[in-house]
C-alpha cells in the first residue's frame, strides 16, 4: 500500500487538463510502462497506445529506464499486478484529461471480466508458485511501483526544475 501511495502522491502534481503536464505525465509513463511490460513478458502491451499518444503530442516516446528484473515466475506476476492495476487507474485519470487531448492510454481499460480473470489465474500461479514465490511477487509489484515512482519524479523535474 505505501508503494502504491508515493506512486499516487507523485503523479498528483500532474495537471492533466494542462497539454505540457499531461504530454510530461505520459512520458513519465512511456518510461516506466517500456521497461515493466518487456520484463513481464505482458502479452496486452499498451505502449503502442502511449506512443501514439504522444505522437499526437508532438513528442516522441522516450528510452525505458532500466529495470533490475528477478528472473523468476513470481517476480513476473508480481510486475502483472502493477502493471493490471493501473489499468483501472487509467480509466480514473482518464476523466481528468483534457478536452482535445488523445486518451488511448489511459482507456485502455480492462474488458468485462478481464480483472477477475486476471486475479483468478494469479491466485492459480500462486498455488502453483512454491516456496518463496509469494516473495518474488510482492518484490515485483514493489519494483514496479519503484518504476513509476521514479519515472514520474525524473519527468517531473525536468519539466518544472
Amino acid at each position: 500500500m505505501e508503494s502504491h501511495r508515493r506512486v499516487d502522491a507523485v503523479y498528483a502534481g500532474y495537471a492533466l487538463d494542462s497539454r505540457s503536464d499531461y504530454r510530461a505525465f505520459l512520458r513519465a509513463h512511456a518510461r516506466a510502462l517500456g521497461a515493466l511490460e518487456s520484463a513481464a513478458g505482458n502479452g496486452a502491451s499498451r505502449l503502442p497506445l502511449l506512443a501514439d499518444d504522444l505522437a499526437a503530442l508532438d513528442a516522441a516516446l522516450p528510452a525505458p529506464l532500466p529495470l533490475a528484473a528477478a528472473d523468476t515466475d513470481g517476480f513476473r506476476w508480481g510486475l502483472r499486478y502493477a502493471l493490471e492495476g493501473s489499468r483501472l487507474g487509467g480509466a480514473m485519470l482518464s476523466r481528468q484529461v483534457g478536452a482535445g487531448l488523445p486518451r488511448s492510454y489511459l482507456c485502455a481499460v480492462h474488458g468485462k471480466g478481464e480483472w477477475v480473470a486476471f486475479q483468478r489465474a494469479l491466485d492459480s500461479a500462486a498455488a502453483e508458485g512454491g516456496e518463496g514465490w509469494l516473495g518474488d511477487a510482492v518484490q515485483g509489484a514493489q519494483a514496479a511501483f519503484a518504476l513509476f515512482a521514479q519515472a514520474g519524479e525524473a519527468e517531473k523535474a525536468a519539466v518544472h526544475g
